[in-house]
């Protein structure tokens, strides 16, 4: 049997959401009609969704457009774009007390997705290398993770040929603790992920208490496993709100972190950052040397050509703010994040999963008598979209997949005023689907039930005394 395409009569139009144009346009109508397409989506800095940045200076927007052209990895063609990543990769080994920053071992990326892959990567190669040196097979690897990892690291296992040991999150468990290690590593283990920042409900991993659960595995069974940080969201947080904590290349067992440079790193999406203790941690098969853009060159990743305009904007953003500038962008962040919380938790019909005090980020969900009500996380969501505000609803991971929460992300950009807004615009949803929920029940004891004597204006709420 033949598959080939029939061809289309001359006089028939294609669609013209499928047809390639076969005219030119005129630059400024073609830009207006995109442009006016474009509007139908939402608003960026409305999408309390996503982690990634919404908001840059327009000095850095500027030099994102002016270095869009040059290609990154053509280190021969433009040499200062290649020493800016390289100055980037020793400030983040500084930041995370890496042994020597000055040598750093680590590289950009598309996002801390690919970043992890790298990490992933380097973790299999070496626990193979271990193994056949003791002349051990290498069948059946496997990683060790909270059921709320991120679905990247489940991408790495399907496509590297690892198996995920994602550990079930329980009541009043939300992530990976170190109790639950020995039950579920092995000397086929090739790292335990350690997630400093959850994207379910923005809450840090105990990653020295992991490192030190792991030294007891080692004392007991003689295999040594190492640990790599997701830091996707936190390990931009951590250094600056949280320096005392424990979690970087302090910890000896620590052999790899990743980040998003677009995340809390005041980037443009498209930017991620995966760096190793030192150049023993990542195996040298990995990194390829490329001689045909003009130059010698060395290069460990999934991707090749990129812009250069995220590596300027990086360091744009790392010179511009430095340290304190950071912390005090993320600062006033975490502050908003906990005001905000505080003030959901004052609306009976909502209870916090977490309040913000680590990734300015917290996790809410309805009470079970708001439920009883016939109230769904999934209705709040709906109605703070018809006011434009991007409320993600979603089940929590295995071992808690009957519950469903709401979550918000502060990130700069996102004002107290914003934040007194979304207060008011949650209570009204609320309301309103409270309404919609008690017209269709028609139950005698929901009508009995007032909206507004369940969600009570409070003064302090609209007046921003929660930290708004």
């Amino acid at each position: 049997m033949s598959y080939t395409s029939t061809p289309v009569p001359a006089h028939v139009a294609a669609p013209a959401e499928t047809a390639f144009p076969r005219e030119e346009g005129e630059p400024r109508a073609v830009y207006d009609a995109i442009r006016d397409e474009l509007l139908l989506d939402g608003r960026s800095r409305l999408n309390l969704a996503t982690f990634g940045t919404t908001w840059m200076e327009d000095e850095a927007r500027l030099l994102m457009t002016e270095t869009a052209d040059k290609n990154l990895v053509d280190t021969e063609e433009y040499p200062q774009v290649a020493d800016m990543e390289a100055r980037c990769v020793r400030m983040l080994a500084d930041l995370w007390h890496a042994p020597d920053p000055s040598h750093a071992t680590g590289c950009s990326t598309t996002g801390s997705s690919e970043a992890a892959m790298l990490a992933g990567l380097a973790l299999k190669r070496r626990w193979e290398q271990r193994r056949r040196t003791a002349g051990r097979d290498t069948e059946r690897p496997n990683i060790v993770a909270g059921a709320n990892v991120q679905v990247c690291w489940k991408k790495f296992c399907s496509y590297f040929d690892v198996e995920a040991r994602l550990v079930p999150l329980a009541p009043g468990r939300l992530h990976l603790t170190p109790e639950v290690l020995a039950e579920y590593c092995d000397d086929r283990t090739i790292g335990v992920i350690g997630i400093l920042g959850s994207t379910f409900d923005g809450s840090y991993e105990p990653i020295g208490d992991l490192c030190l659960a792991l030294d007891g595995i080692q004392a007991a069974t003689g295999n040594d496993i190492p640990v790599h940080v997701d830091g996707a969201s936190g390990a931009l947080v951590a250094p600056f709100l949280d320096p005392d904590l424990l979690w970087d290349f302090q910890l000896a067992r620590v052999a790899s972190i990743n980040t998003s440079g677009h995340k809390y790193g005041q980037v443009f999406p498209g930017l991620g950052w995966a760096l190793w203790r030192d150049a023993a941690a990542l195996p040298a098969e990995l990194v390829h040397h490329v001689d045909y853009l003009g130059g010698e060159m060395n290069t460990f990743s999934l991707t090749f050509t990129r812009p250069a305009s995220h590596i300027a904007a990086q360091y744009y953003t790392f010179h511009r703010y430095g340290y304190e500038g950071l912390r005090r962008l993320h600062l006033a962040s975490r502050h908003i994040a906990r005001g905000l919380a505080a003030g959901i938790a004052d609306l009976d019909l909502f209870e916090l999963l977490t309040e913000g005090d680590e990734l300015p980020a917290f996790a809410f969900r309805l009470t079970d008598g708001a439920h009883a009500l016939g109230l769904h996380e999934r209705g709040i969501a709906l109605a703070m979209r018809a006011r434009g505000w991007q409320v993600p609803a979603y089940p929590l991971p295995t071992g808690l997949a009957d519950t469903w929460a709401l979550r918000v992300v502060v990130r700069t950009g996102f004002t107290p005023r914003l934040a007194a807004l979304f207060l008011d615009d949650l209570r009204n949803a609320a309301r309103t689907v409270m309404r919609a929920s008690v017209d269709v029940a028609r139950e005698g004891y929901a009508e009995r039930l007032a909206p507004a004597e369940l969600i009570p204006r409070r003064p302090s709420e609209v007046t921003g005394t929660h930290a708004l």
